[in-house]
């Protein structure tokens, strides 16, 4: 992981709690809020998001982008984070942790 900007995970964890909220505010309104609702309060099975910790946050989104099921909402979130970037997981983490 990490590969896209040379970062180590250390890195990019740095980066994601100075990371752009904004782009990850425009980023999870593409689809992530679909299931898990406005401003990552969850849905249903979906879980809140709103208020994690960074390193929480890119830890997932990293095992998912990595195809790793970890959950019964894996599939869909598999198909969700392969196409992420790493600064894109950055900017998801650093918006989400800030609400």
């Amino acid at each position: 992981a990490c590969k896209e900007i040379g970062a180590t995970k250390g890195e990019l964890l740095k980066y994601a709690t100075s990371g752009d909220i904004a782009a990850g505010e425009t980023r999870y309104g593409v689809n992530c809020f679909i299931c898990h609702g406005q401003a990552g309060k969850g849905m249903a099975s979906y879980p809140k998001l709103a208020g994690k910790e960074v390193a929480y946050l890119i830890d997932k989104l990293e095992t998912y982008r990595a195809g790793t099921r970890i959950g019964p909402n894996s599939d869909l979130m598999i198909m969700n984070a392969e196409p992420l970037s790493d600064e894109e997981i950055a900017n998801l983490a650093a918006y989400l942790s800030s609400l």
